[in-house]
Order: C-alpha cells, then sequence, then structure tokens
C-alpha cells in the first residue's frame, strides 16, 4: 500500500513538474483563424445618393438653392409633372423640401434582392430635418462614376438620432435591394486571409500560413496552401478538388487553430464617452503629469519633494493603470485623463499601442 502511495506520489511530482517547465507557448490556448482574420471581399461596404426629404416645416432649403430647386424638378418631370424653364419662378416657395446625402451600409454578408436595411440621411443646407420624409432615392456603389449601376431604393420617414444635432437622420429599413449585392470572396484560385488590426503583424502573419500548411496541406498532396505576403495578408490557393466547393474550403481554412497571439499591450481610448481600457501591463517611462495644482511625477525618481508618486514602491517602469488610479483619486475628469494619456504617447512615453476610436 506504501509502494503504491509513493508511486502516486512520484507520478503527481512529474507532472505537475512537466506542465510548470513546459514553454508556455505550449500552455497557450489554441484560437481559430477566423477570429484573428477575415476574407478580403467580406467588409462593409456604403452605398450613396443623393435624395430629396419632404415634408419639412419651413426649415428645407428655399429657392436660393439651386441645385435643391434642380433636384425637385426633375423628380416631378419623372412623375410626368415637368416644371417650366423658369424654376426659381415656380418653385420659390418651396421651403419644406431639402437636398440631402444619403448612405447604406451593407453588411460584410452582402445583401440580397427584397432585403431592407437601415439609410442615415444628411442634410446639405437645411436647418432641420424634423418631420420631414425622404422621396424615393436611388442609391449605387461605392465608386463614383458615369452612369452607376442602382443597387436599392431609399424611402420613408426620417428620424432624428437627436435633437442636438437636426441636420442628420436615419430611415428605419428604408433601404431596400433591388439587386443582389454579393462581395467576391476568392479570384484567380486563391482567397485572401487579411488580419484584423490588432494582430497584425509579421510573426502571426507566418504563424497562420504554417498552421494552414500544416494542417491541410493534405488536400493539395502535400504541397504548401498558403504564403505570407505581408505583416497584414496570406495568400490561400484553392486545391483543385475544391473547385467547385470553395465555400467548404474557405470554411476549413477559417477552422483551423493556432495558439493564441499575444496582441501585445495596448491602450483603446473611446473619447466621447471618455472610456480608457488598458489591456495587460502598460508601461510609460518617466513623466511628470501636472494639471491645475496638481502634480504626478511617474518613474524610478519619483521621490522628491513636492510630488506625489503614483507608487513608489514598485521598481522599473511605472504601469499606466496606477497613474490612472492616481488621477481617479484627485477627482481628475475622465476628458482630462484622455488628454493625459495621449499626451504621454506623444511624448513617446507609451510603452504600449494606443487606439483610439
Amino acid at each position: 500500500m506504501m509502494h503504491l502511495h509513493r508511486t502516486f506520489l512520484v507520478t503527481a511530482l512529474m507532472v505537475t513538474a512537466a506542465w510548470w517547465f513546459a514553454p508556455r507557448s505550449c500552455l497557450a490556448a489554441g484560437v481559430k483563424i477566423h477570429t484573428l482574420c477575415r476574407v478580403r471581399g467580406q467588409e462593409d461596404i456604403v452605398l450613396q445618393g443623393l435624395g430629396l426629404v419632404t415634408g419639412l416645416k419651413g426649415t428645407g432649403d428655399g429657392a436660393s438653392a439651386l441645385p435643391t430647386i434642380r433636384a425637385l424638378a426633375t423628380a416631378m418631370e419623372l412623375l410626368g409633372n415637368p416644371v417650366a424653364s423658369n424654376l426659381a419662378v415656380e418653385l420659390r416657395d418651396a421651403k419644406n423640401v431639402a437636398l440631402v446625402m444619403v448612405t447604406a451600409r451593407v453588411p460584410s454578408s452582402g445583401a440580397r434582392r427584397g432585403d431592407r436595411i437601415d439609410c442615415f440621411v444628411s442634410a446639405i443646407s437645411a436647418k432641420s430635418l424634423s418631420g420631414g420624409r425622404l422621396f424615393l432615392t436611388p442609391l449605387t456603389g461605392p465608386i463614383p462614376q458615369p452612369n452607376p449601376p442602382v443597387f436599392a431604393f431609399a424611402e420613408g420617414p426620417v428620424t432624428l438620432d437627436s435633437t442636438d444635432f437636426p441636420t442628420t437622420g436615419r430611415v428605419f429599413e428604408g433601404c431596400r435591394f433591388i439587386e443582389d449585392f454579393l462581395p467576391p470572396f476568392a479570384s484567380d484560385g486563391r482567397i485572401t486571409l487579411v488580419l484584423h488590426s490588432n494582430y497584425a503583424s509579421f510573426q502571426v502573419a507566418q504563424d497562420i500560413a504554417d498552421a494552414i500548411n500544416t494542417q491541410l496541406a493534405v488536400q493539395n498532396g502535400g504541397r504548401p496552401l498558403a504564403k505570407a505576403l505581408d505583416q497584414v495578408n496570406i495568400e490561400v490557393l484553392i486545391p483543385p478538388a475544391y473547385a467547385d466547393d470553395v465555400v467548404n474550403f474557405v470554411a476549413q481554412v477559417l477552422s483551423v487553430e493556432i495558439l493564441e497571439p499575444d496582441a501585445g499591450p495596448m491602450v483603446v481610448i473611446r473619447e466621447r464617452s471618455g472610456t480608457v481600457v488598458i489591456g495587460g501591463d502598460v508601461e510609460i517611462g518617466p513623466v511628470i503629469v501636472t494639471h491645475k495644482n496638481l502634480v504626478v511625477e511617474a518613474g524610478p525618481q519619483a521621490f522628491h519633494p513636492g510630488f506625489t508618486p503614483i507608487d513608489p514602491r514598485q521598481p522599473g517602469n511605472p504601469k499606466l493603470k496606477n497613474l490612472v488610479e492616481a488621477l481617479n483619486a484627485v477627482r481628475v475628469p475622465a476628458a482630462d485623463i484622455v488628454e493625459i494619456v495621449k499626451a504621454i504617447d506623444r511624448q513617446g512615453k507609451l510603452f504600449g499601442r494606443l487606439v483610439v476610436e
């Protein structure tokens, strides 16, 4: 019995030691590459057009806005009521009409005929779009060109997102597609994977290419399929066996697993809300922050009289989170903290990547 107990103890110690001394890469969790990248062609596309909002309460463009008058005259002609050559006279009281820019963002998966999505309107010179209705407006592709193809029509009542901004609004499900809008995802017998900006690096791109070649090379007779083109793009050949079944192959590619890459220290700032999100142990170099009658020093020498060190006990470079905590403790406004973090980054003292949204 004692012998069995000792054997179990030794085995447990060996397993524990193997886990403890194993490389960290071996202990990292695996992630599927669809969480790290997208397929080129599968991105949001914006449709656009020029339209008219009618039914305003005297807050439209007025007879002095000639582009609006011309657009209104064209719409009336299409409806069988042409206007005489003297537009300014016949439409001089058209104060309830506004010329607007209309946009609709098509999701990355595209859209099919009959689908509806929200569209957004922005006045060009009107004072307010409150109470208005968007007149039937054709929406074309994102690239301006003569006689562009029309993919959808927009129409409906305009809802203001905020009364503080009465010249912009949206039409809920006001964009209706009359043609399929399907972004291509394969070209010339290959697809291209595009890394998300948070993971864009030469090492991650090469790791993904290696993982695809290791796990899917059998689909191509053992020959490599993937090649990292740069720190963002990975090109993947479509094997002949999947020439007529590309969707199946793309699904297999996106399901390939690799060890979760380290995105590195990062700080994300959302300026509108004043939110600062600090990822990992983001360090900062020695800095002195002054705010009104407050002086905060961060760094190994933060022990001078008259200064408030953010954490005199921590060795080496101070952590950004400690600085933010110190500023919060003395009730520095969120907007000021955001500006302080951005200023530290401009000084080259933020040892991490700053993303401002």
